[in-house]
């Protein structure tokens, strides 16, 4: 997602606008998925050589849009709905709508655990939302050694409000989880894992305003920057994180059901 491959750069409102074109096009997109409400396309891409990028739709009934963008963004309730995540917090602030994050998750043994390092990015639009983001390097959150540095190329959120407290939600995400998985692995787990996910964001968005109204009900920094404490951070302390900087894990030999049981949602 990162200009030029380099530089370390906040999306501006093109970058928001492409990334909801990709949501919203079918052009290039194969669906491999359609059951229930949740629709999951991959991009046409060859299959065993590249990471393919993955987006899934799923219609929330009975869920507003502004809800389910609260949900995305609160870091203390995504702790009573995301099962595979280790840990979760925010680093710093870059702007009004941006800042740089930790998210670390489960995956099921064999594997090592994964984490991310990511710079994020948000846009209101109205009844709309939009939240993405790519992975960059920090030099205070280094890649550790109990787990793998997974890398975002572009991952992201647009929540599009459908009618009076309703919304269609879209994820769309090409992530590189790194060690030596062969590629098809990680493509068709994907698929796999995609719908699992969004059920889950959908039932935590149902169950949200009951949770908030217990937990701070006013404490919104991602609606309300006077409320952000963050430390600032600077673009210049970050760099992009480029997959082929970081060490190769062998697990090529795991067996294909080892790995689908994983559900992560980045």
């Amino acid at each position: 997602m990162s200009r030029g491959g380099e530089m370390v750069y906040i999306p501006d409102d093109s970058d928001f606008s492409s990334f909801r074109d990709q949501c919203e096009s079918l052009e290039g997109w194969h669906c491999r998925y359609n059951k229930a409400g949740v629709t999951v396309w991959s991009q046409a891409q060859e299959e065993s050589c590249t990471i393919q990028k993955i987006k899934t739709r799923i219609s929330c009934k009975d869920v507003p849009a502004e809800t389910l963008y609260d949900v995305l963004h609160d870091t203390r309730y995504r702790k009573k709905w995301d099962s595979n995540m280790i840990e979760t917090y925010d680093i710093g602030r870059l702007t009004v709508n941006a800042d740089v994050g930790y998210y670390s998750w489960k995956c099921p043994s064999p594997l090592k655990n994964r984490d991310f390092v990511t710079l994020r990015s948000w846009l209101p639009l109205g009844n709309d939302y939009m939240i993405i983001n790519y992975s960059v390097k920090h030099p205070k959150y280094p890649p550790r050694k109990d787990f793998v540095r997974a890398v975002s190329l572009q991952t992201g959120y647009l929540i599009k409000a459908n009618g009076a407290g309703a919304c269609v939600l879209y994820y769309l995400t090409q992530v590189d989880p790194r060690g030596s998985l062969p590629k098809w692995v990680v493509n068709r787990v994907s698929q796999f894992v995609a719908p699992k996910a969004m059920k889950k964001i959908y039932k935590a968005g149902l169950k949200y305003p009951e949770w908030k109204r217990k937990h701070d009900p006013g404490y919104k920094p991602w609606v309300y920057p006077e409320q952000n404490t963050l430390p600032s951070v600077s673009l210049a302390e970050l760099s992009v994180q480029h997959a082929d900087s970081l060490e190769n894990i062998d697990e090529t030999g795991l067996p294909e059901d080892h790995l689908s049981t994983s559900d992560h949602e980045a």
